[in-house]
């Protein structure tokens, strides 16, 4: 997509302070970083979602996270990291392209743990919503 940032930064044609890169991934810090050290992992290929991506490039996106995360704990001695997708508009995505957040996490961040994004309990029981999802993916 030629008006993207991420695609942009990907070939080169946008500034960026890349960390690690591969034929089908590249890592650069967020411009609006959470933590020190917040960096994000995106295919070069333009895909907006998580499932838009074909296998063998979900596996290299998620190599080059553990590699960048060996990266910062090497630079950055941080206490843990919380890494997470924003997957679709309504979750958050404000770049319509598919990335990877690494938050380096520090004793008395002020951060929470992935759990504190989202509370809406289950208007049924556990079991129920299991077998609507099996019925759904003919499971």
């Amino acid at each position: 997509m030629n008006d993207c940032i991420f695609c942009k930064i990907a070939r080169d044609e946008a500034k960026a302070e890349k960390l690690f890169e591969t034929e089908k991934s590249v890592a650069f810090l967020d411009i609006q970083p959470r933590s020190p050290g917040h960096t994000l992992v995106i295919p070069k290929k333009h895909v907006v979602t998580i499932t838009d991506l074909e296998d063998e490039d979900i596996a290299e996106v998620f190599k080059t996270t553990r590699a960048v995360v060996q990266i910062l704990k090497k630079a950055l001695d941080p206490d843990g990291f919380n890494i997470g997708i924003n997957d679709g508009r309504f979750a958050g995505q404000d770049v319509m392209h598919l990335h990877v957040n690494i938050f380096p996490r520090y004793a008395g961040d002020g951060g929470k743990s992935i759990h504190s994004i989202v509370y809406n309990p289950l208007s049924e029981d556990i079991s129920e919503t299991a077998a609507r999802i099996r019925t759904s993916a003919n499971l």
